[in-house]
């Protein structure tokens, strides 16, 4: 698992344990319903980190609550 996947991973886990959907999210956050979706989009490979702490504060967490997931520590090394 890459970390773009790892990032919409966890940020699904937050809205089903919330019992969100991605709109809401995008509300809280303030940023476009599109953008969310997109990131959840496979084809997307990369997500900045701007828009990961806009979610992250749409959710009222902070980036360390968000990367402190035991999904983060898995991921495998990406320089060989």
């Amino acid at each position: 698992m890459g970390v773009k996947d790892a990032v919409v991973a966890r940020f699904m886990e937050i809205l089903k344990e919330r019992n969100m959907r991605a709109n809401e999210l995008a509300n809280l956050s303030g940023i476009t319903p599109s953008t969310v979706y997109s990131m959840f989009d496979g084809r997307r490979k990369e997500i900045t980190i701007n828009v990961i702490k806009k979610l992250c504060d749409g959710l009222d967490m902070t980036l360390g609550e968000f990367f402190g997931a035991p999904i983060f520590d898995e991921l495998e090394q990406e320089i060989r």
